[in-house]
């Protein structure tokens, strides 16, 4: 059974700095690409970055420029550095990654159970 799993949310006032992991484990065979969604009160759940296994990145234009997309292939890990917060990054942030199970298996959707990020102004 595969799980992911969200660390790195909190509180943080505007300006500063937060760096959400998501780590995957159980029966992984290959992880193909990973994302970040956010998800605000209200709103609907929106793509923040995604990043291929190849290392090619790409950013809503919202967080462009502040936001960093990473990923440790050896450790199945996500990262996300978010800089310069702004209030309107408060939302519950969940990870994504397309799995293989098994050689020959058809990759799948997981997700973590999400991690509260709020910014202060």
């Amino acid at each position: 059974q595969v799980q992911l799993v969200e660390y790195g949310g909190g509180l943080v006032q505007a300006g500063g700095s937060l760096r959400l992991s998501c780590a995957a484990s159980g029966s992984i065979f290959s992880i193909n690409a990973m994302t970040w969604h956010r998800q605000a009160p209200g709103k609907q759940r929106e793509l923040v970055a995604g990043i291929t296994r190849g290392g090619s990145t790409n950013y809503a234009d919202s967080v462009k420029g502040r936001f960093t997309i990473s990923r440790d292939s050896a450790e199945n890990t996500l990262y996300l550095q978010m800089d310069s917060l702004e209030p309107e990054d408060t939302a519950v942030y969940y990870c994504n990654a397309v799995i293989s199970e098994k050689l020959f298996a058809a990759a799948r959707d997981y997700w973590g159970q999400g991690t509260q990020v709020t910014v202060s102004s």
